[in-house]
């Protein structure tokens, strides 16, 4: 008896949708995605994003094979993608050091909004010992974003509009720390203070009053 199973077909590669295979290929990526940034890579299986995502995991294999082409596409279809339009935003950033700064700021504060996977997921999957993603985004994308913006840094500090104390490299060390970090944090320091309505665009002028002003009351000068 003939089936009318469209997901009976043979012959296709996994990965290379078509059609309306596509939204549900999405939709599975979306699951895993949120299960890895939740639990961790390690921790997931093919299962529990199945369960995540509604289906039986025979579609996952369908679609993906297994979990390592899984993760493979979550890499090469969410995660990198999300460095292209910020490094493009980035070379095009005025030469002015609080110019590029304050692009490197809302430009993360855009990729969360976007992605609020990405904190969580960096923190767990690069930060972290053994973790799954630090080869590849040391490989693939963070070696070109950030040793472009300290050598924007470099240059600012010869020409002596950077502080001359700063180390070009910590710079960039200290921004990914104010932007990631919090972001992860954010359900642990809301919690402590009480502060459920400190949103993303608070968090956003507070880190780039720190950066441009420290800590020092507005408008003050310096001290002998």
């Amino acid at each position: 008896m003939a089936t009318s199973n469209k997901h009976a077909k043979t012959g296709r590669r996994a990965g290379r949708p078509s059609g309306d295979d596509l939204d549900l290929r999405t939709h599975l990526l979306d699951a895993a995605i949120m299960q890895f940034a939740r639990v961790g890579i390690g921790a997931t299986s093919l299962r529990a994003i199945a369960t995540e995502a509604q289906v039986t995991p025979a579609m996952l294999h369908y679609y993906f094979g297994d979990k390592q082409r899984l993760v493979q596409a979550m890499i090469d279809e969410r995660l990198l993608p999300v460095f292209g339009p910020l490094r493009a935003q980035l070379e095009h950033a005025d030469g002015d050091p609080m110019v590029l700064i304050e692009s490197f700021v809302r430009g993360i504060g855009a990729v969360v909004a976007r992605h609020p996977w990405l904190p969580s997921l960096w923190v767990r999957e690069v930060l972290c010992e053994g973790g799954a993603l630090r080869e590849v985004l040391f490989r693939q994308a963070i070696p070109n974003l950030s040793q472009m913006l300290a050598q924007r840094f470099v240059s600012a500090q010869a020409d002596g509009r950077l502080n001359a104390g700063l180390d070009p490299r910590l710079l960039v060390v200290s921004l990914i720390g104010l932007t990631l970090f919090p972001a992860a944090g954010a359900p642990i320091w809301r919690r402590a203070f009480g502060a459920e309505g400190l949103g993303p665009e608070v968090m956003l002028q507070h880190t780039l009053a720190l950066l441009g002003r420290g800590v020092g009351a507005a408008g003050s000068g310096e001290t002998a």
